[in-house]
């Protein structure tokens, strides 16, 4: 059925059809849509703009095919346009013209609008708790390795000595902020602009207000125009759940290269592995680079919804279609990621002697060196270079900056003195390091 067939004398073409059909999309919808139609058609009872005895039968029907659609015994096939089309169809089949009356006073534009607005409100805090599982299971890792120490790297290679605390910590604080980001997006996601109807609003007494009570939304769009024609909040959710990917890729990269034999800081349980259709030695970090390759398609996601919006006269245009399968995919893809990246995390073993093995190698205290001298008076500048030069020369020999005899330091400097080996020991940078 055609809600527009009065206007045209021939039919779409199939792949006409086919090619306008957002359903195979847009039927996540339905629960938010049957929801959206209860409260805007009990309005319009109460408004006196439909009958009681209209509402009373969209009512049942409404409820009968949620519960159908919950048992299985309804599904939306492409014999529908959209979800909307879907439901009100299916209803007029039921109760007749009271179903027809439903769409009064709205349109299929602020309709969608408002139902996407509900699905990712519920989909923003549904990512915000598996942000939350992943923090908490990192501060667990963090908490039980206070004490170990492993290589800190700047250009990827080794700079100064860290805990393994202060290393997963940095993560946290990136999905901490994530998570803010998340709480703040939702502010602007929970604006209703049912009411709006195709751009400039209705001339039937609606009553917007008792809408936005029972749909639980914080306020009502003010400009209708705008309101059909935004999709800010679906482009600031793909954007932070971009960041959120690209944060859980620098993580996995960090454990990809971990985990190889050349480092072995880390080994991924079996679990979260896999092998080789060749290679019998093979164990292979699939997880992690799953979630490394698929923020890209999260990227691409974002892009895509710029590209389409960027061009947009007001107000609304077909191209908008295009959102729902965009941001449908990143949010699935962040639940997924987060969900298997944070199994993987927790069962994964950090070992611990090897980290430590490694802190001999790469000169770590030479910093630590250079404010030695700092604190005798020397300048740093002076301090920098001395320790240059020291680290220059010990690397030729193949020997580390505590391996010197105090005459050797002198030689080098004659502020060195006896103390300079404790200011120097991998664990004595550790606590005397002050982190702000």
């Amino acid at each position: 059925m055609k809600l527009w067939k009065g206007r045209f004398s021939k039919q779409a073409t199939l792949s006409a059809d086919k090619f306008n059909s957002s359903i195979n999309t847009d039927k996540r919808l339905w629960l938010k849509d049957i929801d959206l139609s209860l409260a805007h058609g009990r309005m319009l009872a109460k408004q006196k703009i439909i009958s009681e005895r209209d509402f009373s039968l969209i009512e049942k029907g409404l409820l009968e095919i949620k519960e159908e659609v919950l048992g299985g015994k309804i599904s939306f096939t492409d014999e529908y346009e959209d979800i909307h089309m879907a439901i009100e169809t299916i209803l007029t089949e039921r109760i007749g013209d009271s179903g027809k009356r439903l769409h009064t006073a709205r349109s299929r534009n602020d309709q969608v609008a408002t139902d996407l607005r509900m699905y990712l409100k519920d989909e923003t805090l549904e990512i915000i708790s598996l942000l939350d599982s992943l923090m908490e299971e990192i501060e667990s890792i963090a908490d039980k390795n206070r004490d170990t120490i492993l290589p800190g790297f700047t250009h990827m290679q080794k700079a100064q000595p860290v805990t393994l605390t202060m290393h997963l910590s940095a993560y946290r604080e990136m999905f901490l902020r994530d998570r803010e980001r998340l709480e703040d997006s939702i502010k602007r996601t929970d604006v209703m602009p049912l009411g709006s109807c195709a751009l400039s609003g209705t001339s039937y007494n609606i009553d917007r207000q008792s809408v936005k009570e029972e749909l639980r939304f914080r306020e009502l769009s003010k400009n209708p125009m705008d309101a059909v024609s935004d999709r800010d909040f679906v482009l600031e959710l793909l954007f932070i759940i971009s960041l959120i990917m690209m944060h859980l890729s620098r993580f996995s990269e960090e454990i990809i290269i971990f985990s190889t034999s050349e480092f072995n800081y880390i080994e991924l349980d079996d679990s979260y592995s896999t092998g080789s259709s060749i290679m019998p030695q093979k164990k292979n970090p699939d997880m992690a680079e799953l979630v490394r390759g698929k923020t890209g398609r999260v990227y691409g996601n974002l892009m895509a919804m710029l590209t389409v919006m960027k061009g947009l006269p007001l107000t609304y245009n077909k191209d908008m279609q295009e959102d729902k399968e965009l941001i449908f995919d990143s949010v699935d893809t962040v639940k997924a990621s987060l969900e298997i990246f944070t199994e993987m995390i927790g069962t994964a073993t950090f070992n611990k002697e090897v980290m430590e093995k490694d802190l001999k190698t790469g000169y770590m205290n030479a910093t630590d060196a250079a404010d030695y001298l700092v604190k005798k008076g020397v300048p740093f500048r002076e301090c920098h270079e001395i320790i240059g030069r020291m680290v220059l020369a010990l690397s030729k020999e193949g020997k580390d900056i505590e391996d010197l005899t105090l005459p050797q330091l002198k030689a080098y400097s004659p502020y060195f003195e006896e103390d300079i080996y404790e200011a120097v020991d991998v664990r004595n940078l550790i606590k005397n390091r002050k982190e702000k």
